[in-house]
């Protein structure tokens, strides 16, 4: 999804832009099994659908800062049709008294963020690149191998499903590797990662409740790790619920009767009864941080240059400033792969990242230490936050990010060389002015 948006900030500029995506950008059922009648998966015999990694049914949290940028590209009122406000966010410690609550109306905000299906977010990005007519989308298609020189970058290139066809080679000025913590891009750029274990795994499902979702954001830390219920267009909740390995392959398992039982007794009932539960699926939990955003012809953004915890819901909104100051420095350059210009996005988004890394690390930590004198800290420091509001108000621009603002955060469009000649936020559906 960050590749995709980078791709759509650059489609009105003059240069030419290739988009390699490995898996079909349409849903494609790969089981002709008949439904199983459990919602949106449940138990086997349902569709299996292989797609695009990132469009899945995850839930992700916007804030206001990516609301900003998709709305200068011109997409946020396709993506507003089914996002959901954050309007409150409560926070709570399991089995313990401390808690805190934000209010958006207390901030003179409309909302904290929203939050869309990985899905649908996907779906609407496709769909505008798809007009755009400098942007070549190359799906399902792989990059074999990578050679990166001072002068310029080469791809080697299949289509189609892996070893279906012959490989193709392509040059460029500067490759962007949007392709996860364990790119193939970053690898090839001999660019190193850091890997630190946090010993969880991510379940992530959605829920149906007796008590429709509001726009209240649950964040419950639980002795196992965070809990969030997060609400979405439908008034249904994405469930992010994190657990040992063990546990978490047993929740995968269990019948979903079974597992809304063991997910209330988790929660408890501020949500509602829980009624329905959709297909699940997991992922490890770690953060990997490469060591440097940049090599020879090659810029990192997102997941390529760091994946985060999702205890803070940032990992997107921070790989979409990447995406924002990246494109702003490629419309300012005659030569978008060159070392000045990719020390100068380094240096700009050191900060940023530097400091949500940090934030989610330490969150992560402090309420893990499951001691009773670190407990009764952090619950009282809950409390005191529930009372400060400047404390809040620090917290309600979190996803503003820490530094300058890219100027597509501004609402403004990239300037420069190859900035657009014309308007950026070209309506979904019409192709963007040249």
């Amino acid at each position: 999804m960050v590749g995709a948006s980078l791709a759509l900030a650059l489609a009105p500029t003059p240069l030419s832009i290739v988009m390699i995506e490995a898996a079909p950008p349409e849903p494609q059922p790969t089981v002709a099994d008949t439904d199983s009648g459990a919602g949106l998966g449940g138990a086997a015999g349902v569709d299996r659908i292989a797609q695009p990694p990132s469009f899945d049914d995850r839930t992700t949290a916007l804030g206001n800062g990516a609301r900003r940028i998709f709305q200068t590209l011109g997409v946020w009122d396709a993506i507003a049709t089914q996002a959901a406000p954050i309007r409150e966010i409560h926070v709570s410690d399991a089995g313990r008294f401390g808690f805190a609550r934000l209010r958006a109306e207390e901030h003179s905000l409309d909302a904290f963020g929203f939050t869309v299906s990985n899905r649908h977010l996907g779906r609407v990005l496709w769909q505008a690149l798809r007009t755009r007519s400098r942007v070549q989308l190359l799906a399902p298609a792989r990059v074999c191998k990578a050679e990166l020189s001072a002068r310029e970058a080469r791809l080697s290139i299949t289509r189609g499903a892996p070893g279906s066809g012959p490989e193709e080679s392509w040059t460029a000025r500067l490759v962007v590797a949007a392709d996860g913590a364990r790119s193939l891009i970053k690898q090839a750029a001999d660019i190193p990662s850091s890997t630190q274990e946090y010993g969880q795994v991510a379940v992530v499902a959605v829920v149906q409740t007796d008590a429709p979702a509001t726009g209240c954001a649950f964040e419950r830390f639980t002795d196992t790790g965070p809990l969030a219920l997060l609400p979405r267009f439908d008034r249904s909740y994405g469930v992010i619920w994190t657990l040992a390995a063990e546990a978490a392959d047993a929740q995968l398992r269990s019948p979903p009767a079974e597992f809304c039982r063991q997910l209330q007794r988790r929660f408890g009932w501020r949500a509602g009864r829980i009624l329905s539960v959709s297909e699940r699926a997991s992922y490890p939990l770690s953060l990997v941080q490469a060591r440097s955003s940049v090599g020879v012809r090659v810029a990192l953004i997102g997941n390529a240059a760091q994946a985060l915890h999702p205890v803070a819901a940032q990992g997107f909104n921070l790989g979409l400033r990447d995406a924002a100051v990246l494109a702003e420095l490629i419309c300012d350059a005659s030569d978008p792969g060159a070392p000045t210009l990719l020390q100068q996005y380094a240096q700009q988004r050191a900060a940023d990242r530097r400091g949500m890394i940090g934030f989610t690390d330490r969150l992560v930590r402090l309420f893990g230490h499951r001691s009773a004198l670190v407990g009764a800290a952090r619950d009282l420091a809950l409390l005191l936050f529930d009372v400060s509001p400047a404390a809040k108000q620090a917290l309600s621009r979190l996803s503003w990010g820490f530094g300058p603002l890219p100027r597509l955060a501004r609402g403004l469009a990239p300037a420069g060389r190859f900035a657009p000649a014309g308007n950026l936020a070209a309506p979904l559906g019409s192709a963007a002015d040249e």
